[in-house]
């Protein structure tokens, strides 16, 4: 077992979603994946290991925590211990969280206004819906309408559509009077 290594868990607003905290990075700075299926090991070992957990329907990985979604006719009682274990196995055995068949979304040239709201989702929207276990993604800006993707424990979340609307609408629509809307993929 890796000498010092820690997790614990934490709620988030979304019942079928717990994120557990490592004690370390497990992905680059900026980097925020979500799997709804288990990928193959070379994209992502970690995700791999915990989707052979029954009950698991989704994992985030950011920074340092690790988010997991259930099936909401598994308790959490029967996941912990078995994703726990996963987590500590793991780390314990050097399995990175990222293969090397990991590509990375690819960022191609934008306009200005759309690098204005992906900056406004990156420094202000994401770091506070990483407390929550969650994520946004954005996917795309047509006729003042900017469309995200809900990850990890936002994904299926109750609060999601008053995250996306009083949230993260209110904020692009104050910093970029372009926007008029938000929209999730």
């Amino acid at each position: 077992m890796e000498p010092g290594f820690r997790v614990h868990a934490e709620r988030t607003p979304n019942p079928d979603s717990i994120k557990w905290v490592l004690g370390r990075p497990i992905v680059a700075p900026g980097v925020a994946v979500h799997f709804d299926a288990a990928p193959a090991a070379s994209v992502s070992p970690l995700a791999a290991r915990l989707f052979e957990i029954d009950g698991i329907v989704g994992v985030f990985l950011a920074s340092n925590f690790v988010t997991v979604t259930r099936r909401t006719d598994v308790e959490w009682t029967d996941l912990a211990q078995p994703v726990v274990e996963r987590l500590r196995a793991s780390f314990a055995e050097g399995v990175d969280a990222l293969g090397p068949a990991f590509e990375p979304g690819q960022t191609h040239d934008e306009d200005v206004l759309v690098a204005r709201i992906r900056e406004v989702l990156d420094e202000e929207v994401r770091p506070a819906l990483a407390m929550d276990g969650g994520d946004v993604e954005f996917v795309a800006f047509r006729d003042g309408i900017v469309v995200v993707s809900m990850r990890g424990a936002c994904s299926g979340c109750p609060s999601s559509v008053a995250t996306l609307e009083h949230g993260i609408g209110a904020r692009l629509r104050e910093c970029i009077p372009e926007v008029r809307g938000v929209v999730a993929a």
